[in-house]
């Protein structure tokens, strides 16, 4: 396969995550142990109903479909919001599981019924910072509701899953570490990649940015690097003009269905580039932006990085390495990284699985000229690893392109 094929970045990576249920789906606990009654995710397909939803590609069964690239998504900017998981019968529930989007909720309860009516609350909060939240709970009832009060952002409220287990499943499983889609860590990964790919830590500074940088994928743009060649920026254009028709970009989009797979700029020169930063003052095509990159790159990464055992650092590289190869450079890179160490998962060790992976990712990185300089991972992603910082915790010090930059708090 052509280098220039192998690298394509907008052929979706969440293809590499099998869209398979977290658990089986049981009406009882009957028979069960209480160790097997604990490790049933037991809102898995389950009837939902929701408030609202955004739009149809946001449904609430989305929200219990073991998949990490869906999830349910309320109406924007609008409180209260709730979903609602029939579980069957009545069933007592010790640990909850809510997987939150970026947009997630600063306050909200989760609450059990017999009836669907008549509410009884089993946790509430007002200081939630989205991520993953792992409850304890006690109680038992027909169906569960999570009932957002108050958003953590202008949007709405946006769940990947909600997980619901037994009455044996009163402790968490031990953690070795925050994941990467904890809101710290993910601002900590936004910053890294900023500093990669705009020589900046000051990720929200880029939604305006546009530039062809000669490496055969026409313009480069966003908060990612989104490429007029490669199929993600016209999939971003597409989603936006869904949410705003009218908008400066949807006059671009037969060009950019007519470049996908060139580095042409025909049809879109003079007026894209102006047109691109003219956009990128709306909030909608900013939050838009930060969807196409969770969706496409952020979520599935992690995703399969967990499902390796890797921790956050290990997280991190998969994303990096989606961010600049897409699906097929991710997906030649992780198996070359297979074929000489195993990961975690099988029973390998996690620093001797990412050196390979690493090693494998500067390979890939000097069949392109364009990407031949490969101190994103050299002296900043394999420092981490050699200081033994696999949670990526802060402080961290790195240098990219002979410029060094710090991450303290």
């Amino acid at each position: 396969m052509p280098p220039t094929i192998n690298a394509l970045r907008g052929r979706r990576l969440a293809a590499l995550v099998a869209a398979a249920a977290t658990g089986v789906l049981l009406p009882t606990l009957a028979g069960l142990t209480s160790a097997t009654a604990a490790a049933v995710n037991l809102a898995a397909n389950r009837p939902v109903t929701t408030s609202s939803t955004e739009s149809g590609s946001f449904g609430g069964a989305k929200a219990v479909d073991g998949s990490a690239s869906t999830r349910w998504a309320s109406a924007e900017g609008v409180d209260n919001q709730w979903i609602r998981i029939d579980l069957g019968s009545a069933t007592t529930l010790g640990r909850v599981v809510l997987k939150w989007e970026a947009a997630y909720a600063r306050a909200y309860r989760v609450e059990l019924s017999d009836d669907g009516s008549t509410w009884r609350q089993i946790h509430a909060t007002t200081t939630g910072d989205g991520g993953t939240d792992d409850l304890s709970v006690n109680g038992t009832g027909r169906y569960l509701r999570v009932f957002g009060t108050q958003r953590g952002t202008p949007y709405g409220y946006s769940l990947y899953e909600v997980e619901a287990y037994g009455a044996g499943a009163t402790t968490p499983p031990p953690s070795s570490g925050t994941g990467l889609d904890d809101p710290r860590k993910k601002e900590v990964a936004m910053k890294l990649v900023s500093s990669f790919e705009n020589s900046s830590l000051d990720w929200r500074a880029q939604f305006a940015y546009i530039e062809d940088i000669d490496d055969g994928r026409g313009y480069t743009a966003g908060i990612i690097g989104f490429c007029s060649g490669t199929g993600d920026m016209l999939e971003l254009v597409e989603r936006y003009t869904a949410k705003k028709p009218g908008n400066p970009l949807a006059r671009y989009l037969g060009a950019l269905r007519a470049v996908d797979g060139t580095d042409s700029h025909e049809g879109l020169d003079p007026g894209f580039t102006n047109a691109w930063r003219q956009a990128a003052q709306d909030t909608v095509f900013q939050q838009t932006q930060e969807e196409e990159r969770d969706r496409v790159y952020f979520t599935p990464a992690v995703s399969q990085a967990k499902q390796d055992g890797l921790r956050a650092l290990g997280q991190f590289a998969y994303y990096d390495a989606a961010v600049m190869h897409g699906e097929s450079g991710f997906r030649d890179i992780r198996s070359v990284a297979l074929s000489r160490a195993l990961p975690p998962s099988r029973g390998g060790d996690e620093k001797a699985y990412l050196k390979a992976f690493l090693d494998a990712r500067e390979e890939e990185m000097r069949k392109e000229e364009a990407h031949s300089d490969t101190t994103r991972v050299s002296t900043a992603q394999r420092r981490f690893l050699n200081e033994g910082n696999l949670d990526l915790n802060t402080p961290l010090h790195w240098s990219v392109y002979g410029e060094a930059f710090s991450l303290t708090g």
